[in-house]
């Protein structure tokens, strides 16, 4: 019986991921090489017989920020529904045959961290300000950032959409053969949103996060033993391969 995943997707390169600008609220589109690595991501990964299975997935779940839901668009998943996010039919960007019944979610839980008064500033900006006001080493994932969201924030909606996500989309594939086929979820959303949801899916501190996640990039989140108290990170899959 396959284990139930949670893949999880970082947006395509902007110019401000691409210079190591801190993005958090402000919304900006994806670069044109970021769009044409996402389109090769989804050719890549997306398929029946590859490692996201669009008849498997049972819900999809996407950052507010326009620059998450474009790159969702580019993996050509080929919903059902309407993505939420586009006005008419007429506006999509790509006509996809219909390979799943996913539903499509926006949600706050995963927006990126709100940086504050970091937003838009490098981390060698960060340092060289931190300095001047007599601070000491920044680290994120203990500091937080000042005028935005501290590490607690963080812990307490991802801990919520995680026993949401659980709750709703894995428990049923625990125990019985009849309700598997349909148990896998898709992230779309941030970097460091993103890797402080795999450290906390394991039930980790945030401290302990030592996971890098690259634009575009794609992780697996799921469980050892087929047990939904055991939570994992996969660090290497193999595919499935169709007869």
């Amino acid at each position: 019986m396959p284990v139930p995943r949670c893949f999880i997707v970082r947006h395509g390169e902007t110019e401000w991921s691409l210079n190591g600008r801190h993005t958090g609220t402000t919304d900006i589109p994806l670069t044109a090489n970021g769009e044409k690595r996402v389109k090769a991501t989804g050719k890549a990964l997306v398929g029946d017989d590859r490692l996201i299975a669009p008849k498997r997935l049972n819900h999809v779940y996407v950052s507010p920020r326009k620059r998450a839901q474009r790159t969702f668009e580019l993996l050509q998943i080929g919903c059902k529904e309407r993505l939420p996010w586009i006005e008419s039919e007429s506006s999509c960007s790509f006509e996809q045959p219909i390979a799943t019944e996913a539903n499509i979610e926006i949600t706050d839980a995963i927006r990126e961290w709100d940086y504050g008064d970091y937003e838009g500033l490098t981390s060698p900006e960060i340092r060289e300000l931190r300095a001047k006001q007599g601070l000491g080493k920044w680290d994120i994932w203990r500091d937080g950032c000042p005028g935005g969201e501290s590490p607690e924030d963080i812990c307490r909606r991802l801990d919520a959409f995680i026993a949401n996500l659980r709750e709703k989309n894995h428990k049923h594939c625990f125990g019985s053969p009849d309700n598997h086929e349909k148990g896998d979820v898709l992230v779309v959303a941030h970097g460091h949103i993103l890797r402080a949801l795999a450290i906390r899916w394991v039930g980790k501190p945030l401290t302990e996060t030592a996971l890098i996640l690259e634009a575009g990039g794609v992780g697996t989140l799921s469980y050892e033993h087929h047990n939904i108290e055991e939570p994992a990170i996969i660090l290497g899959g193999a595919f499935v391969v169709e007869d």
